[in-house]
């Protein structure tokens, strides 16, 4: 059964769509409001919230303090409410995955693992294979996404918060501050929630452009292989490549990511403590809250979104927030540069291997609109800046020491490649050789030093 619900369509009124964002059916009438800004908007004067009547600002308050009321347990970040933006966002417009759709998918999966044999040593992960529509991905993914911006939420949220709860009542009309200080109370909620609404928003557009579970880089999707029949459809609609070739092409890389993580269960540990690091190191500029507090224009739907943008109050990082940033792009850049060179091997009895290939490192590289939504928020990219260096560093070892040695790599962090060998992927063996080297000749040492073999001369 598909899940029904409301769709944003191109002429969809602005005012009118944030007001169904934050009130739902309910939604204040946007005509009455647009009337009173007009007034002012004609001569340039800021919009006076007295114009209004105050039945429907009473109203609009309520609805307010409907959508910002939950549990004490969801904390200063309105976890539920951006769930259910990230499914409203995606209603009548997620069809249900069928049998039939969902066998297609655990076929390709399928055969999928036996090309890779073929073209890698590490073994299959041996996960449950999944088919989800966009809602059920949202489900099945929230508390991770939870856990990954959970610190940037927080420290963002409490700020807006404080902003707009010193800096707003003395903004409104006078007839309108005694009602606002009624309201105290349940403002310490607001900038949760609209993060909450923001982030659901981000993670809905999100739930209509991955393709599987590790699409994003992250196992996102928990230990299994995931893939949507419905966004896989529609990437393959315009390529002129047969829809049995896109699954296929799409679940090899799918199931080599998962190779990767379930074989090297420290990779996905060290990719969320990098995650976790970077979201530690945020300070958020409180000035410039309490700047857009001050420039916020009620007349322009689009400045409310921009106010609750996450990234506009989060500095360029620095120091230990800015290495945890660089090296976990660059475990990303080395996670999709070896499913390239893998996927790439694997896919040869695909005749449209090469255009399918040349599709996905585009996308990768460029990102949808729905990562740069989502980084805009928190601040994180998620694309891997040097794909290309990565699959280069990849394929010259696989020649130099071939297959075995490659996968090997991935058994310790010890081993990984750094940026240093992202610059000289030829020197990559040599430096681990002399660090090896090293490691030996520092265990000797010990050995005899435990020993008592060495004179005290």
């Amino acid at each position: 059964m598909s899940n029904q619900g409301p769709t944003n369509g191109d002429d969809q009124d602005p005012m009118e769509e944030m007001f169904r964002r934050m009130f739902g059916d309910n939604a204040p009438d946007p005509e009455e409001i647009q009337r009173a800004m007009q007034q002012f908007g004609a001569s340039g004067m800021p919009f006076d919230p007295s114009m209004m009547n105050p039945q429907m600002m009473q109203n609009i308050m309520a609805q307010f303090q409907s959508m910002m009321a939950s549990s004490d347990d969801d904390g200063p970040v309105k976890w539920d409410l951006a769930k259910q933006t990230a499914r409203q966002s995606i209603a009548g417009q997620d069809p249900s995955v069928g049998s039939f759709a969902a066998k297609e998918i655990d076929d390709a999966l399928r055969v999928a693992d036996a090309w890779l044999d073929h073209a890698t040593t590490i073994e299959a992960a041996n996960v449950p294979i999944v088919a989800w529509s966009r809602a059920e991905w949202v489900e099945a993914t929230m508390e991770n996404w939870r856990e990954m911006t959970e610190p940037v939420a927080v420290s963002l949220s409490e700020a807006l918060t404080r902003a707009m709860t010193e800096q707003l009542p003395g903004q409104l009309p006078e007839e309108f501050q005694a009602a606002f200080g009624q309201m105290q109370p349940m403002m310490k909620n607001l900038g949760g929630s609209m993060f909450g609404l923001q982030l659901g928003q981000a993670i809905g557009e999100l739930a209509q452009e991955v393709l599987s579970g590790t699409d994003t880089g992250f196992p996102i999707a928990g230990q299994r292989m995931a893939m949507l029949p419905v966004n896989i459809e529609e990437f393959g609609d315009g390529l002129s490549v047969e829809a049995d070739q896109v699954r296929i092409y799409l679940a090899l890389r799918e199931a080599a990511r998962m190779r990767l993580f379930a074989n090297s269960p420290w990779l996905a540990r060290d990719l969320m403590a990098m995650v976790q690091q970077y979201a530690a190191g945020i300070s958020i500029d409180v000035s410039a809250i309490e700047d857009a507090v001050q420039t916020l224009d009620p007349m322009d739907p689009e400045s409310m979104n921009q106010m609750f943008s996450g990234s506009m109050f989060i500095p360029e990082p620095e120091g230990a927030q800015k290495a945890a940033i660089d090296q976990l792009e660059t475990l990303l850049a080395l996670i999709e540069g070896w499913v390239d060179v893998v996927v790439t091997e694997a896919a040869k009895p695909l005749e449209s291997a090469e255009a399918l290939r040349e599709m996905i490192n585009r996308r990768r590289a460029a990102g949808g609109p729905a990562e740069h939504a989502f980084g805009s928020l928190v601040g994180l990219d998620l694309r891997p800046r040097r794909l290309h260096d990565a699959t280069k560093l990849w394929t010259t070892i696989q020649e130099a020491e071939g297959v075995k040695y490659r996968d090997a790599i991935w058994e310790s962090q010890l081993w990984l490649p750094t940026d240093e060998d992202l610059d000289d992927p030829e020197g990559y063996i040599k430096r681990r050789e002399t660090a090896d080297e090293q490691s030996a000749s520092l265990d000797d040492d010990l050995k005899k030093l435990l020993e008592g073999g060495f004179d005290d001369n």
